[in-house]
């Protein structure tokens, strides 16, 4: 596996298999890996000859330095992991790498990035979509796989691969869930036990809004109440973010329920904020 700390060592790397007549596929993480990501690799590897996996702790995405500063790291545990799982490269660069002094250029998708938890997260997703360009503009994948428990950061991402014609083809990758249900997710590991026990009423609720979906004349209120009645029993959970919208669009849905909806919920747990969701049918 090759590390790659540099821009240029990425390019060189990629070239390298290009040249050999390889499809490359890619997996940007923010590292402190678990089965989660090791699941999107494992769908990038069946789509394309090689993978490439980034590692950046991206600053632009994190409303607050704190937040950034308790993101957990463990970079010789990450690279032992993608070593076993047989990535081609990784890409390992320093914040200046990606933003070199006097960088002045965001993207943003206006609409998509200020709506829903991007309401709760203001910039957070115009920090996503910016990373997002450079590392695709760099690695120059023919695959990108991103995690469906993000479910607007992936739509928002399709839609800017959309807009500026971007060659790459966008998958999304099944959220992967611990044995309690609890998605997985790098965030976890900073809940107290009580926090962390109580945080599997995220799926708990997402499964009874989707029970709910079944039944006859079901509406996207249902959905939404049965929602935050579970979220409320739970005392230590806080509902910050309830969003019910078409699956493809991510517009705002109300009424009977006539087609896929999107349920994106996010939780606070003191000042740890996770986020689930699940696409219901009626």
């Amino acid at each position: 596996m090759k590390i790659c700390r540099s821009i240029q060592e990425c390019r060189a790397t990629t070239a390298a298999l290009r040249a050999t007549g390889k499809t490359i596929g890619f997996v940007p993480t923010m590292g402190f890996l678990h089965d989660g990501h090791l699941s999107l690799i494992t769908k990038a590897q069946a789509e394309c000859d090689a993978v490439i996996v980034s590692i950046f702790v991206n600053p632009t995405q994190f409303g607050q330095t704190a937040d950034l500063d308790q993101y957990p790291r463990d970079e010789p545990r990450d690279l032992a992991l993608l070593t076993s799982v047989n990535v081609a490269a990784v890409f390992l660069p320093e914040a200046t790498e990606v933003y070199p002094p006097g960088n002045e250029t965001i993207v943003e998708t206006t609409r998509m990035a200020n709506i829903l938890h991007g309401k709760i997260r203001p910039g957070h997703f115009r920090g996503v979509a910016s990373v997002v360009a450079r590392l695709f503009n760099i690695v120059q994948p023919d695959v990108a796989v991103f995690g469906e428990k993000d479910y607007q950061q992936l739509q928002v991402i399709k839609r800017m691969v959309q807009d500026l014609h971007m060659p790459v083809r966008i998958l999304g990758g099944p959220t992967v869930r611990e044995a309690d249900g609890l998605a997985m997710s790098s965030r976890n590991v900073r809940l107290s036990p009580e926090d962390r026990a109580a945080a599997t009423i995220l799926n708990r609720a997402l499964c009874a809004a989707e029970a709910s979906a079944t039944h006859p004349g079901a509406t996207v209120g249902d959905l939404r109440d049965i929602i935050t009645a579970t979220i409320a029993a739970e005392p230590r959970a806080t509902l910050e973010g309830l969003d019910t919208v078409a699956a493809d669009t991510l517009t705002e849905l109300s009424g009977r329920l006539a087609g896929p909806v999107a349920v994106m919920i996010s939780v606070a747990f003191g000042d740890i904020l996770l986020i689930d969701q699940k696409v219901v049918q009626a």
